[in-house]
């Protein structure tokens, strides 16, 4: 089964590769990490895999720490603050203990960098911080897992 997927990926023009697994990049919990894994398992070359896969984590990461920070500029102009729900509470208590660093790394282990983003913006991070971290976490994880996927296909053609 992964021969022919490799098979019919390599028939593909190279850019097609690319924008395959740019999509899966920007698809909220698969991202970067999945995105590399899956693109490197099908045949893509593992350097184009994991840059495409990041690519697209990026670029919608960034369309949600956007959207967010203008909601939360929208919603809370000229206007107080209201109590937090517990849920949000405990959330918030996570951010002010780790971070926008220590939550942007280690938020996606919970929930994909699309929605902690902009969970983070929320809570009234600077967008730019979060952007910069994300993008820092989001080459890191697509870089891990690329590697991983790497090392399985090579075991797979051993046996």
């Amino acid at each position: 089964m992964i021969e022919s997927l490799q098979t019919f990926t390599e028939s593909l023009p190279v850019a097609l590769q690319w924008l395959g697994v740019m999509l899966l990049g920007a698809i909220p919990f698969i991202e970067s990490y999945l995105g590399s894994f899956v693109g490197i398992v099908a045949g893509v070359h593992p350097v184009i895999a994991i840059a495409a896969a990041v690519i697209g984590n990026i670029v919608s990461m960034t369309v949600f720490v956007l959207s967010a920070h203008g909601v939360r500029v929208a919603a809370t102009r000229n206007r107080e603050e209201k109590p937090l729900s517990p849920r949000r509470e405990k959330l918030k208590a996570r951010f002010d203990r780790y971070g926008v660093a220590g939550v942007s790394l280690l938020g996606q282990l919970v929930l994909p960098s699309q929605i902690t983003s902009a969970i983070i913006v929320g809570f009234g991070a600077s967008k730019n911080k979060v952007i910069f971290w994300q993008i820092i976490s989001i080459i890191l994880w697509g870089t891990v897992f690329g590697l991983l996927g790497v090392a399985g296909v090579e075991l797979l053609w051993r046996f």
